[in-house]
């Protein structure tokens, strides 16, 4: 008896595949999950499955301003995205994207509630993209440095700090409340506009959306060709390998970190003071954890996650046309939506690793094994 058993397959790491047929295979997986969308819709609700993709449809092209609030909420999300990846290729696990996004964006208001009325707008506006990048800097770097110094872990930290953060925004909304026991800010400088990010044009999110244009080119030619992008990769490559070519390890760290929380706060500037005007505790909108997604599905490429915010974004606001259009609960369009991810998310094996078939060599498996023989 042979017990030489082979087996018929095996999973075995790709090597890279080339950009157009990674995208290929996220396209053909979102397509499936597109058609099982469509039969779910069809058994469950008995809807035309167009209709509601339609609708998905409307949500984000629906009118010229719908269109641009989708490019706000994409710039917005990428910002938070590209914010985190330094971290992130350095192998600093930073989950604390919300907090640092919420302290920034408390500095932000904060400001301008006590002096946007003793300033120009053209010196009020740098003031407040300083004021937001330093806040979010030093939240992200107080997690970094117990990390350098005593090796905590980084995962628990900038999770805790995000719930210190929320709390931080909710002492200061009843300080600054209006009228006294509203529970809420209100519009900061409704009147002067004081602090306000200027209009281009006709659209008000314009300035936003060329602001994280630019910061994309930026982070991409930082992490691509600069000394220091080229520390935070080998330092997520192997601490040890970094230590031993003389890379400051924990300088690194403390930096990208210094980093990651000034991109996050500038997040909660453009929020502040470009977007809503004010400041609540739910402001980040869950964008510190949903820009984890974005940028580990575009393999931390800040060009690639224009399309995965994009993908989000559209989805979210889809999601929510659904629920108006038809009149169906809320979360059959988070159901709609949590399938279509699952398929991008899950498609991802796909693009890393493959069904490597054994062949089986038929004169190989017919001969003895040596014990047989021997008998």
């Amino acid at each position: 008896m042979n017990h030489n058993h082979i087996p018929l397959f095996h999973i075995a790491r790709r090597k890279s595949l080339p950009w157009y047929r990674a995208w290929g295979i996220r396209a053909i997986a979102i397509i499936a999950a597109l058609i099982l969308d469509a039969v779910i819709t069809t058994i469950v609700t008995g809807l035309n499955p167009f209709q509601v993709y339609g609708a998905i449809f409307r949500g984000s092209f629906g009118t010229a301003r719908k269109f641009w609030v989708l490019l706000q909420n994409i710039a917005i999300l990428l910002c938070v995205s590209i914010a985190v990846t330094p971290a992130y290729r350095m192998r600093f696990w930073n989950v604390g994207g919300e907090g640092q996004i919420l302290v920034g964006a408390l500095g932000c208001a904060i400001t301008m509630i006590l002096i946007g009325d003793k300033l120009p707008n053209a010196v009020l506006i740098p003031l407040l993209f300083v004021v937001s990048c330093i806040s979010g800097a030093v939240w992200g770097v107080i997690p970094a440095l117990f990390k350098a110094k005593w090796n905590t872990n980084e995962t628990l930290f900038t999770l805790m700090m995000n719930y210190v953060a929320t709390q931080l925004v909710a002492y200061f909304i009843i300080v600054f409340e209006v009228p006294k026991g509203a529970g809420q800010i209100g519009i900061i400088n409704q009147s002067t506009e004081a602090g306000w990010l200027p209009m281009i044009g006709t659209n008000r999110y314009l300035l936003n959306i060329i602001i994280v244009a630019l910061l994309t080119v930026a982070i991409f030619i930082y992490m691509r060709y600069s000394k220091h992008g080229y520390e935070i990769s080998v330092v997520g490559e192997s601490e040890r390998t970094a230590r031993y070519v003389g890379i400051k390890v924990g300088k690194v760290i403390i930096r990208t970190m210094a980093l990651s929380g000034a991109l996050c706060g500038l997040a909660g500037f453009l929020l502040v003071s470009g977007t809503n005007h004010t400041i609540t505790t739910s402001i980040a909108g869950g964008r510190g954890f949903t820009a984890v997604m974005v940028a580990w599905l575009a393999k931390f490429n800040p060009f690639a996650m224009i399309l995965t915010s994009f993908l989000i974004v559209f989805m979210e606001r889809g999601a929510g046309e659904i629920s108006t259009s038809f009149g169906l609960n809320p979360s059959y369009a988070d159901i709609i939506t949590g399938i279509i991810l699952f398929f991008v998310i899950a498609c991802e094996f796909f693009i890393n690793y493959q069904l490597v078939f054994n062949r089986r060599d038929k004169k190989a498996a017919a001969a003895p094994t040596e014990k047989e023989a021997a008998k």
